[in-house]
């Protein structure tokens, strides 16, 4: 045997199996790097190890007494669980990219249904998107089966996806754009949800004559709470706390 393939968690782990299938030291092969290994979408989901290839020299090299030498292959597009593993941290570096110049006759809506056709294959799922385009925003329609996993809790993973996908896409604009993403009409059914909800609380602050806390909310649905209740005659709302923790009061006048 002159070559063989391994993965790992690591890219340490998989050349660490390769010498032992090979039965040799670290000095008698030349590594190359076919993948590097990702901790998936939100940490968990499409998680991929490190793969490696290892080539059996001929003879010990004199002059190589410690690592081998890496020829690290041309990476694939990064996945989305690189990105997002955690919502602050991976995705602080990832938007520190958004900086970078960009790239030439590339259309970056084009680029964002790529980037959420390959994370969703990353999580299992074949999806079709459909772009939308607005005078101020794009929505992309995300459609397929067993979305949920691509919704998540009251729509937590759909809001990730889309704060990287406007990443993605601006990467490849030379003018701001701002991108929706919507599966399943679940912007349309939060909306409803939350309308139904600021109604139900404020009528609660004016029985009781006592200021409702709601429970943190991302920025977008704390103004739908607000633009609810902006013209009731008898509450009025205001925000308080800091992100990610920040929450609309609702009281009475």
């Amino acid at each position: 045997m002159t070559k063989v393939v391994t993965s790992g968690k690591t890219v340490e782990d998989a050349v660490r199996q390769g010498l032992s299938q090979l039965g040799v030291s670290r000095e008698r092969v030349t590594v190359s790097v076919l993948e590097q290994p990702s901790k998936g979408f939100l940490g968990w989901l499409g998680v991929k190890k490190a793969k490696v290839e290892l080539t059996l020299l001929s003879e010990p090299s004199p002059e190589t007494t410690h690592a081998a030498e890496f020829h690290v292959s041309a990476q694939a597009p990064s996945s989305v669980g690189q990105a997002l593993s955690e919502e602050t941290g991976p995705v602080a570096q990832e938007a520190q990219m958004n900086t970078e110049a960009p790239s030439g006759h590339v259309d970056p809506y084009e680029e964002a249904v790529r980037f959420i056709r390959e994370t969703a294959a990353g999580m299992g799922l074949d999806v079709k998107v459909d772009v939308r385009h607005r005078k101020d925003e794009s929505t992309l329609d995300i459609s397929g089966p067993s979305l949920g996993m691509l919704i998540g809790r009251r729509g937590q993973t759909l809001d990730a996806l889309q704060y990287l996908t406007n990443i993605v896409a601006n990467r490849h604009s030379d003018k701001f754009i701002r991108i929706v993403l919507d599966a399943e009409q679940f912007r349309a059914r939060r909306q409803k949800t939350l309308e139904d909800l600021a109604d139900r609380l404020a009528n609660q602050a004016i029985r009781y004559g006592k200021e409702v806390v709601l429970e943190p909310m991302p920025s977008q649905e704390r103004k739908l709470i607000h633009a609810k209740l902006q013209q009731h005659a008898l509450v009025r709302t205001y925000s308080k706390g800091d992100e990610p923790n920040r929450r609309v009061v609702i009281a009475k006048k």
